[in-house]
């Protein structure tokens, strides 16, 4: 799985990312998951003509002393189409703004 993992976090810092992704992305099915969907304008073209399968999104978890961020993109609605990939470039650069300013915001030392 590609994947960007912030690891060896405090206590403090793993209570300060789990409160910032609760205020800012959707809430995933289970504890710990979140989602961070993408806009209509960085569908790849794999995902255009695939709405029906939208929104369309990549799997944040948060755990002990770390929170990983998935570089697939996935579909709320559907688990087997070529619409779900890895991240495309102009994809994972949004992930990475995002991971950068919760850092930011939240000060993350890790």
């Amino acid at each position: 799985m590609r994947q960007f993992v912030i690891d060896e976090l405090s206590p403090m810092e793993c209570d300060n990312i789990d409160s910032y992704l609760k205020r800012t992305i959707k809430r995933g099915p289970m504890i710990g998951i979140y989602w961070i969907e993408l806009p209509d304008d960085l569908l790849s073209e794999a995902q255009q003509g695939h709405e029906q399968h939208g929104p369309f999104y990549m799997a944040v978890e948060i755990t002990r002393d770390s929170v990983k961020f998935e570089l697939l993109v996935r579909s709320q609605s559907n688990l087997h189409c070529t619409c779900i990939a890895h991240a495309t470039d102009t994809q994972r650069q949004f992930v990475l703004d995002f991971i950068d300013r919760m850092v930011r915001k939240e000060m993350i030392t890790a």
